[in-house]
C-alpha cells in the first residue's frame, strides 16, 4: 500500500508517522514547499508536533498530482475549509481503486457540505464506495506518544470501512467501522462547536454543572441535525458521538475548547485566531452549521448561541441569560 496524507499540519504528521512505523510506504503533503522542504531536511514537524522523528520511510513532498497519481490511499488532513480547493487541484486524474480517508471534522461554509460530500462533488470520478470517514476522540499530540486511542472509520461501504480499519489499526490504535458515514461527519463536526461553548463557560468561571449542561444538550443538538440529514441517531452515542464530544469539551489539548475559554475571558475573536499556531475549525463551522441550522428548520440553540458571540459580538453575559430564558420543554423535544 502507498499512502498518501494530504496536509502537514499536527493530525496529518501524526498520521504520517504512524502509518509509516506500519511500514507503509508513506508520503506527506505540504501546502507551502518552503514547508515541505524544510519538513524534509529536519525530519521533524517542529511547528506542530516537535519532538516526533519521521521514520525513514516517510518522506515529505510537494508536488501534489504526483503525488495522488502514485497513491493507493489518499488521507485529507487539511482543514475542512481547505478540502475543495486541495483536491481540486487533482480532479482531472483518475482515481479508479483508490480510496480516500477525510480526518479534516468540519462543514464546509456557503454549501453546508460535509466533507465526503466534497470530495464527491469535486471529484468526478470518485465514487461514495470509495470514499471514508476517520473520526473520534484522538489528540494528535497523544496519538503521537502512542497513548491508547479508539476512532471509528466510516463509509457507505463497508468493505471499504473495513479496508481502512486494517491499513491504521495498531495495538495503541484501536479502529472500529459503521457505514453511518452522514452521522460519524455530522457529530465530529458540530461537537466542535459545542467544544467552544464549553469553553466559554470555562472563561466566565462557570462550574461542572454548566458544563455537562453544555455536553448533553450539545450532544441532542447533534442527534436533532443528524437525524434531520438521515444519519442514525445510535451513532451519537459512539466514539465520533459522544466519545469525541467529551473529549473535544474538556481536554487541555482541544483547540476549539481554547477559543472558548479566551472568549469568556473577554478576548475577541480576531485577537484569540491572530495568536493561535493551529486552527479550531469550530469557528467557521459555528456559521456554517448554524445557516444549515436555520435552512433544515432544526433548533440549535447552543449553535445559535455561539454564532452570535463569535460573529455578531453578542455579549457572553447576554447570549448566557437568553439561553436559559428560553420556553421550558421537555427533555426530548
Amino acid at each position: 500500500m502507498k499512502i498518501a496524507v494530504l496536509g502537514a499540519g499536527s493530525w496529518g504528521t501524526t498520521l504520517a508517522v504512524l502509518l509509516a512505523k506500519k511500514n507503509y510506504s508513506v508520503r506527506l503533503w505540504a501546502h507551502r514547499p518552503e514547508f515541505a522542504a524544510q519538513l524534509e531536511t529536519e525530519r521533524e514537524n517542529r511547528r506542530y508536533l516537535k519532538g516526533v522523528q519521521f521514520p525513514e520511510n516517510l518522506r515529505v513532498v510537494e508536488e501534489l498530482g504526483a503525488l495522488v497519481s502514485w497513491a493507493g490511499m489518499i488521507v485529507t488532513a487539511v482543514p475542512s475549509q481547505a478540502v475543495r480547493e486541495t483536491v481540486n487541484g487533482f480532479s482531472d486524474l483518475p482515481l479508479d481503486g483508490k480510496i480516500f480517508v477525510n480526518v479534516a471534522k468540519g462543514i464546509e461554509l456557503g454549501t453546508g457540505k460535509r466533507m465526503s460530500e466534497v470530495l464527491l462533488e469535486t471529484l468526478p470520478g470518485l465514487l461514495p464506495d470509495q470514499v471514508t470517514a476517520l473520526y473520534g476522540p484522538s489528540h494528535a499530540e497523544e496519538v503521537a506518544k502512542e497513548q491508547p486511542t479508539t476512532v471509528v472509520a466510516s463509509s457507505s461501504s463497508l468493505q471499504t470501512a473495513e479496508k481502512v480499519q486494517e491499513v491504521f489499526h495498531t495495538s495503541r490504535f484501536r479502529v472500529y467501522v459503521n457505514t453511518d458515514i452522514v452521522g460519524v461527519e455530522i457529530a465530529g463536526s458540530v461537537k466542535n462547536i459545542i467544544a467552544i461553548a464549553a469553553g466559554i463557560s470555562d472563561g466566565i468561571g462557570f462550574g461542572d454543572n454548566a458544563k455537562a449542561a453544555i455536553i448533553t444538550r450539545g450532544l441532542a443538538e447533534i442527534s436533532r441535525l443528524c437525524t434531520r440529514l438521515g444519519g442514525d441517531p445510535m451513532t451519537i452515542s459512539g466514539l465520533s458521538g459522544i466519545g469525541d464530544l467529551v473529549v473535544t469539551c474538556l481536554s487541555r489539548h482541544s483547540r476549539n475548547r481554547y477559543v472558548g475559554e479566551e472568549i469568556g475571558k473577554g478576548r475577541t475573536l480576531d485577537d484569540v485566531i491572530c495568536h493561535m499556531n493551529m486552527i479550531a475549525e469550530g469557528v467557521l463551522s459555528s456559521r456554517a452549521v448554524f445557516d444549515l441550522s436555520r435552512s433544515l428548520g432544526v433548533e440549535m440553540p447552543i449553535t445559535r448561541a455561539v454564532y452570535e458571540m463569535l460573529f455578531e459580538k453578542k455579549p457572553v453575559e447576554q447570549a448566557i441569560l437568553d439561553l436559559m430564558a428560553r420556553d421550558p420543554k421537555g427533555e426530548r423535544d
